[in-house]
């Protein structure tokens, strides 16, 4: 993006960029989460809520998370491989700074269209549910680390799959995708992230965000809020939206709240 400023030019290619940044960003992103104070009054749920109604320890989860990146790494470097030029000294011409946005806007719209449907499907098939989706669910406290943590097929379908399609649709070049790829990592972590920081830029400018998707995370509102990771379009649009309130908790923190159904 923004021709020849982008900082990696002549060290690293833009399609090594674009398999491995999205992964390095999570672990950084996830990792200031992880190691912050425990901030309990900003938080969504206790640290007790956390301890016990989670069913997967922490080192579990991490090991699933390095498992589906492995794969979506596989997959990248198979589709730039594809997709770039036949000519290793060729070199992209880059498309202009509104056309990149736009196209970005396009990938984000694909991917949120692509998810939303197979996640629903996820929780409308019981096998699907009860063999596949259920283990991302066993997180019923969000965490920041744990936002990939997924069945391996889920992981391959809902996120390396759809990532793909979106980049595939909106006609971006690989450089390009590093910044789409990276906001949305980040976007996914800071949704499962379990904190309601003041000032947090997710949550200012989209509605679909950490409370949001808790909502999801939570018994009455497994039907609802399917929408991930951008807009929550297609819960408006098809009935699946679920709003939300945040209570100030006694002890402490926010309580993420259903209200009434829109």
């Amino acid at each position: 993006m923004f021709g020849t400023l982008v900082f990696w030019e002549g060290y690293v290619s833009d399609e090594m960029m674009g398999t491995f940044a999205p992964i390095v960003i999570y672990w950084f992103y996830a990792g200031i989460y992880q190691i912050l104070p425990p901030l309990d009054r900003f938080r969504l749920h206790t640290r007790k809520e956390e301890d016990q109604k989670n069913l997967v320890t922490i080192s579990t989860v991490i090991k699933g998370v390095l498992l589906q990146q492995l794969v979506q790494a596989t997959v990248a470097r198979i589709l730039f491989l594809v997709t770039g030029s036949s000519s290793p000294t060729e070199k992209l011409i880059q498309a202009s700074v509104p056309v990149q946005v736009i196209q970005i806007f396009i990938a984000m719209i694909v991917m949120d269209t692509w998810q939303y449907f197979v996640h629903r499907y996820m929780h409308q098939n019981k096998f699907l549910y009860r063999h596949i989706h259920s283990q991302h669910h066993k997180l019923v406290v969000p965490y920041a680390i744990g936002a990939l943590y997924n069945h391996p097929l889920e992981g391959l379908l809902l996120d390396t799959f759809g990532g793909a399609i979106s980049f595939l649709i909106s006609g971006m070049t690989a450089q390009t995708a590093v910044f789409f790829f990276c906001f949305a990592v980040m976007k996914t972590v800071d949704d499962h992230c379990g904190l309601w920081l003041p000032g947090n830029i997710f949550h200012i400018f989209f509605q679909n965000n950490t409370a949001y998707h808790d909502i999801h995370h939570q018994l009455q509102g497994a039907k609802y809020n399917y929408s991930q990771p951008f807009f929550s379009i297609w819960d408006r649009v098809l009935g699946t939206h679920m709003p939300y309130r945040l209570v100030n908790r006694e002890e402490g923190g926010f309580e993420v709240k259903p209200s009434l159904k829109s």
